[in-house]
């Protein structure tokens, strides 16, 4: 895993442009030379072709950038090559919260494996007691022997998963989503198994 730069956050709001179709690199590297603060956080993983197998770095949120402030300058990142848009809520640009940030950033500067999950809303809410990602908070999930702790980004409705050790977590939210488990294949975790 691989997190590109996330230098101290001068302005605390973060928010998000989307990007045209494989441009992230491009506009990381562009809004950089800007001054501004970015964080687009990667993932490794490796693809198999018939003749051959690479090892890649992908955006685990493929076409979303963070940036931290700079609101007042949003002309020069509208103007920067490979920039859609950026994300809005409503009528203001959608800002995301710092502990979303945070876990993300965390989770992808740790040895652990990450990959992209697709988003959940619902499910059993827990706290990483301890280790590198003490603090963390996510869904917990089960697939056959393993857990994992899914970290979603509300605004962009992505999520990412990291294989976690369930005897690591606390229950913060007791409501366990049947359907969810039901729909994706995933168990949730009985509660005897986690302190």
């Amino acid at each position: 895993m691989h997190t590109n730069d996330l230098s101290t956050v001068r302005d605390p709001r973060w928010h998000v442009v989307y990007t045209r179709h494989q441009h992230e690199r491009v506009v990381v590297a562009v809004l950089r030379q800007k001054g501004f603060e970015v964080f687009h956080p990667t993932y490794r993983a490796t693809h198999r072709w018939k003749d051959r197998n690479k090892n890649l770095e992908l955006p685990l949120f493929p076409g979303y950038i963070f940036f931290a402030g700079g609101m007042d300058r949003r002309l020069e990142i509208l103007s920067t090559p490979g920039v859609h848009m950026i994300l809005m809520a409503g009528t203001v640009p959608a800002v995301i919260p710092n502990q979303e940030i945070e876990a993300i950033r965390r989770v992808t500067s740790s040895s652990l494996s990450v990959e992209p999950h697709p988003f959940l809303s619902e499910g059993e809410m827990v706290r990483v007691k301890t280790g590198v990602l003490a603090g963390v908070q996510g869904i917990l999930l089960r697939k056959k022997d393993q857990f994992r702790l899914i970290l979603s980004i509300q605004m962009l409705g992505r999520a990412a998963a990291v294989e976690i050790d369930a005897m690591a977590v606390e229950h913060i939210s007791p409501r366990i989503c049947l359907s969810l488990a039901d729909r994706s294949g995933w168990k949730a975790p009985e509660t005897h198994s986690i302190n």
